[in-house]
């Protein structure tokens, strides 16, 4: 029986209630529904209460229908009532808004919604009560992950399980293909699919992820169906005698042994890998669970294919898909989880082993979920998101969604104690399967990393911080021993593994199970590798060892990078210090011109302050260690390095070229020195060599007063050109005085154009002229009105003002030529 809602009963939406408390009795609420007859009449009644009622008291409703009524009339309004909380899968209508909703803003809306959709709450009710019966429930093909959805329009059944035996052709006008879907499977496809198809409301952008009803709800989701301790909790009864037993699936669940197969086509599919319901009756215990896990994975990884993944590789390739940085922390919290339910298995059930027909369906699940569900999505996943995340902060959600995965010991029930010289504990060899057997996952993904850390502005604390993050992570002890073990063993000969070359590197076929144990020798740890490779890169990959030859030189460049965002951030420091303790008095009243040579453009430790850099300096010393501890880089390869980038400081101490050489027309760039300039760790140091009068007009300056200024100067410095000269050639006080405002000594001590070698100066001296394009100057004019507005505040006039303000400078100008050496330029 398939349930649709139809069109002409539009859609409503549920704004800010929720429930209370549900009704004592169930005649009480037969009272209170004397109308309710029919499912049609049920369904059109509750979408009414939508605009007649309030939320809270259209939720307590809710809650007493689920009780009551039984599953024959609530089959109709259940699809309607999952788009109501979760919105349309056209993101259009927004339901219940539940990535926005934060306790801390709303606490009573927040605490009853959590309390409907609890694992053990009334919607579970409604959901256990219609898998009882059978019921089946039609989900729109069009909805799904690219690759899925272009796989079954293809008539290809995809690797995961979850739509076997699922997919509905349409009939003769039909509107298209659908999936026949189980209520818990429905539900769990809306709740899924919200967290992409429902866009942010524009008050929601700055709501904090964590805080937020649907990132704990997928906490509390995980934690019931994947438990790290006991076993699946049994669905609650919706009936008051009692809890009944778990419904098992009407799609019997499919055996691991069938994970990770290849596509089928739906018109051929062999249907004899299907276990009888009856074969197992524990493995019903754990289908929730199952189902659980690939909505989630399907939903929110599966984005990617290997074909598009390659395809991706072209630089002419169009984004498909682009997630969100909400998106990836909720799939961080997958990952954390799903390391904590896999690493719950005892002791003894770990190794493969001690795998028996004995054990039971939740520890062989838990033992399948990482690496037959996740691992090849996920690697597609993050190879995406390393290659067009944008270069900036952001990435730090990316960046720990990576790592978390990459560090299943954090998520082990014994903790190692800590070591007792402060230092970082050891990586047990427990742990060296699971690094061998997800290599590209360390390697690749790192060499992915050092690309984009080259491209980034490392003098800016977040990126230096997530440099530090990585370099910590892969410098722990033991750890980088393993990849490297892990790569000899991909490495090996193929002789060496000769009695196993008729087999492909592939997943395992139906007849076979990938739970079966394999002999304890080196090739066959080797095979594992190799497979886990080919099947995630192809049999023709090419792959670059993570301590080869070329990632080390990628290294080497990171190292030389640091070292330079180091200096550039000392030199910022110092320059800001400078430049707070040297300003003169009169340039905060607008009497002096901005520097508009400065060396460093704007970063954001100008606006942290020095905290931001010692924070910066730490990041990447210990960042810079690290390195050097994983990749055993000597002191004296790191002096070599500070040499060879040129950080030796020039004659002023401090500003300093970028990286180039010396040819036949002057400096030529080197790909280091295009590097520094694009992210402003350093610049060529080009000043206005011209005539100062003539220079272009500054973005601080009005343009049209500027000429207007420049013409009546330049008339004067015509008319009295004589008696400048003659005031200015006098020995005398007036003659000092009139040549600190009137002379421009010549450019001498100045390098001209090349900052090669020491270039070739000018002694262009030009005779005593008068400048007032001071006064052209917004902040020489905004200060000269507030100088009039506080003197009229004490009962000055503007005439009075103006001959205080030019005594005042006359004063401040005497005592500056006394205190000057002869010809010194003054620019006002």
């Amino acid at each position: 029986m398939v349930a649709t809602v139809p069109e002409d009963e539009g859609r409503c939406r549920l704004h800010s209630g929720f429930l209370r408390r549900p009704f004592s009795t169930p005649p009480e609420a037969t009272m209170a529904f004397p109308h309710l007859q029919q499912p049609s009449f049920l369904l059109a009644s509750l979408k009414a209460d939508v605009i007649n009622k309030p939320f809270a008291q259209r939720c307590q409703d809710l809650v007493k229908v689920i009780e009551d009524f039984p599953a024959k009339e609530l089959h109709a309004i259940f699809p309607w009532l999952v788009e109501s909380i979760f919105g349309s899968l056209d993101g259009v209508l927004i339901g219940w808004n539940l990535r926005s909703l934060q306790g801390r803003v709303s606490p009573v809306e927040y605490s009853i919604a959590m309390e409907f959709l609890d694992p053990g709450g009334p919607m579970m009710k409604l959901v256990y009560k219609l898998q009882a019966e059978d019921y089946k429930f039609d989900f729109p093909v069009s909805y799904l992950p690219g690759p899925v959805k272009a796989s079954i329009q293809e008539h290809m059944v995809p690797d995961s399980p979850l739509y076997h035996n699922k997919v509905q052709f349409p009939t003769t006008g039909g509107l298209g293909l659908n999936l026949a879907l189980n209520p818990f499977e429905y539900y769990m496809f809306f709740f899924a699919l919200s967290l992409i198809t429902q866009k942010p409301l524009p008050g929601a952008l700055h709501v904090r992820t964590s805080d937020c009803a649907y990132f704990i709800l997928v906490d509390r989701y995980l934690s019931w169906f994947l438990p790290t301790e006991g076993s699946v909790l049994p669905p609650l009864s919706s009936s008051p005698g009692g809890p009944s037993p778990s419904p098992a699936p009407r799609t019997p669940a499919m055996p691991f042994a069938s994970y990770g197969l290849h596509h089928t086509s739906l018109l051929k599919r062999h249907i004899s890998h299907q276990t009888s319901v009856n074969a197992d009756p524990a493995s019903h215990e754990i289908w929730r669970s199952e189902t659980l896990l690939q909505v989630f994975v399907e939903m929110w990884l599966h984005h990617y294919s290997l074909e598009m993944y390659q395809k991706m590789q072209s630089p002419h390739a169009k984004e498909s898909f682009t997630p969100t940085e909400e998106h990836v922390l909720v799939v961080r919290l997958l990952i954390k989880h799903l390391h904590a339910f896999s690493n719950s298995l005892k002791p003894e059930q770990v190794s493969p082993s001690a795998h028996s027909h004995a054990t039971s369906p939740l520890e062989e699940f838990k033992r399948a979920a990482v690496p037959r569900f996740v691992q090849q999505k996920l690697y597609l996943f993050l190879q995406h998101c390393f290659g067009h995340w944008p270069l900036d902060a952001s990435f730090r959600a990316v960046l720990e969604m990576w790592v978390s995965y990459l560090q299943p010991w954090r998520y082990a029930p014994e903790k190692q104690p800590p070591s007792s010289d402060g230092q970082a504990r050891c990586v047990s060899e427990r742990w060296a399967p699971f690094v061998q057997e997800n290599l590209l996952l360390y390697t690749k993904l790192f060499v992915g990393f050092l690309s984009r850390a080259l491209r980034t502005d490392l003098v800016s604390p977040k990126n230096a911080l997530m440099v530090f993050r990585v370099a910590k992570v892969f410098a722990q002890p033991n750890l980088a021993e393993m990849i490297q073990k892990g790569e000899q063993l991909f490495l090996e000969p193929e002789l060496v593994i000769a009695h196993r070359q008729h087999r492909l590197f592939t997943a395992p076929t139906l007849t076979g199970s990938f739970l079966s144990s394999w002999p304890p020798a080196v090739t066959d740890t080797s095979f594992k590798v190799k497979s886990h490779v080919y099947s995630l890169e192809g049999q023709d990959c090419k792959y670059t060892p993570m301590f080869g030859p070329e990632v080390r030189t990628l290294v080497l460049r990171l190292a030389q990078l640091i070292t330079q965002a180091k200096q550039t951030a000392k030199s910022i420091s110092d320059q800001c210090g400078e430049s707070t303790t040297s300003r003169p008095f009169l340039s905060w009243l607008g009497f002096c011109l901005s520097d508009t040579n400065s060396s460093y453009p704007a970063n954001d430790l100008d606006d942290m302050g020095q905290d931001s850099i010692r924070k910066t300096d730490e990041y990447l010393e210990k960042a810079l260690e690290y390195l050097c501890q994983m990749f055993r880089l000597s002191e004296a390869q790191l002096a070599q390095l500070t040499l060879a980038l040129g950080t030796t400081q020039d004659e002023n101490g401090k500003k300093q070229l970028p990286d180039c050489i010396v040819g036949e027309d002057g400096l030529i760039l080197t790909p280091l020195g295009r590097y520094q300039i694009i992210n402003g760790l350093r610049k060529f140091d080009i000043e206005y060599q011209g005539d100062s009068e003539l220079q272009p007009i500054r973005s601080y300056e009005i343009a049209s007063l500027v000429r207007l200024l420049f013409r009546l100067s330049s008339t004067i410095n015509h008319r009295f050109a004589g008696q400048m000269r003659v005031l200015c050639s006098r020995a005398d006080f007036l003659g000092r005085f009139c040549r600190y405002h009137l002379m421009e000594p010549g450019l001498t001590d100045k390098h001209l154009l090349s900052p090669v070698g020491q270039g070739r100066v000018a002694s262009r001296a030009r005779g005593p002229r008068l400048s007032l394009r001071f006064l052209g100057s917004y902040r020489t004019l905004l200060s000269l009105l507030l100088a009039f507005f506080v003197a009229s505040l004490f009962s000055i006039g503007p005439l009075p003002c103006a001959l205080l303000l030019v005594l005042g400078y006359f004063l401040y100008a005497a005592a500056m030529t006394l205190l000057t050496e002869q010809g010194k330029l003054h620019q006002l």
